[in-house]
């Protein structure tokens, strides 16, 4: 993966109120200081003496003054049917796209309960009105509010190593407010913040760019919701820009390309057997429709918060499972076993 370096702008502001006048008694131009900061001057073209000035006067290291971080690195949530077709992206805005009671607000609350057993602060931007759902996500943040500032105070009364996942109502892109208040926290926080966008009312299933630019996009799928097949994510059309390069493995590319040719293939194949039976199809196609089956089933997962309602102990899947299990399902290996031994299950042996 490429790496970025950029300056820790918001360290530099709390240890040094006024940058100016410390800058220049320790030898720095003030305007070379200031196109720091904004990025107007890139730190890798600074010169060394600059930024060891730049640690001196805000008593850090170099290592603290500054950022190194990776272009795209993915959050893994140990949800099968998401790490292994769109990634969550660490820094970037994840949008959920579905119509009401396919149950992207109970996804939400499990992502979210699960970053908080990785050590992520979760906060919640919520809409203003009661909508039927929020409740489930606000139960598993650390703290929620339907005011942009109350959410920017918090993330500014934490301290610097926190990792920060937000969620934010979809009313934020429709006013435009969005951008400015990412601008905010980035000026807030030293470390990324991922931002999960939620259409509670569930209006934007039609549009091609409901959120506008994303890193990870998971649009869920009708069909599947109507069978409960939960999580109702589609894995065909979802996806994430870490799938855009060469940021996955060989292993992890590999099976997800795979895995998605056969989903798509199984789906077209769905339409001829409800139309004109499973007889139509070839023995080549009887068996992609079978697999495709059996695959559709194992991306099935019980949820941590839906365990009161499911009476089903929710299940963490590494990647590194899920590939080699998928990989399975793909080979043919569980091709004895039937389509209900493989759902909400963990793993093959769940």
């Amino acid at each position: 993966m490429k790496e970025n370096i950029r300056l820790n702008v918001a360290l530099l502001k709390r240890r040094v109120p006024n940058l100016t006048i410390a800058a220049k008694s320790v030898g720095l131009r003030p305007a070379t200081v200031s196109n720091l900061t904004t990025g107007k001057i890139s730190i890798a073209k600074s010169e060394v003496k600059t930024l060891v000035a730049l640690a001196t006067i805000a008593d850090c290291t170099l290592d603290e003054l500054i950022i190194r971080e990776n272009d795209t690195e993915k959050i893994e949530t140990g949800i099968k049917v998401l790490d292994l077709f769109a990634p969550l992206v660490r820094g970037g805005t994840a949008g959920l796209v579905a119509r009401p009671g396919m149950g992207q607000l109970v996804l939400m609350a499990e992502i979210f309960h699960r970053l908080k057993k990785l050590h992520f602060t979760t906060l919640f931007l919520m809409p203003s009105e009661e909508i039927a759902g929020v409740n489930d996500v606000i139960e598993q943040v650390d703290y929620s509010s339907s005011y942009p500032d109350d959410i920017y105070n918090r993330v500014q009364e934490m301290n610097e190593e926190s990792n920060i996942v937000i969620g934010v109502d979809r009313t934020m892109v429709v006013t435009g407010d969005l951008f400015d208040f990412q601008e905010k926290l980035q000026e807030a926080t030293v470390r990324p913040v991922t931002i999960v966008l939620v259409d509670t009312l569930g209006e934007v299933v039609d549009e091609d760019l409901p959120y506008g630019p994303l890193e990870t996009f998971w649009r869920f799928d009708m069909d599947l919701a109507t069978r409960k097949m939960f999580p109702a994510v589609d894995p065909v059309v979802s996806t994430s820009s870490i799938l855009e390069g060469a940021y996955l493995d060989s292993p992890h590319f590999s099976i997800q390309q795979r895995a998605r040719k056969l989903l798509r293939r199984y789906k077209e194949l769905t339409f001829i057997v409800d139309q004109w039976g499973i007889e139509k199809l070839s023995e080549s196609d009887l068996l992609v429709y079978r697999r495709g089956q059996r695959l559709e089933a194992f991306l099935t997962q019980p949820f941590y918060v839906a365990e009161p309602v499911a009476k089903k102990k929710g299940e963490w899947v590494s990647l590194q499972d899920t590939i080699e299990q998928v990989r399975k399902v793909l080979d043919g290996v569980v091709d004895h076993k039937d389509v209900e031994d493989l759902l909400y299950v963990g793993g093959l042996d769940g």
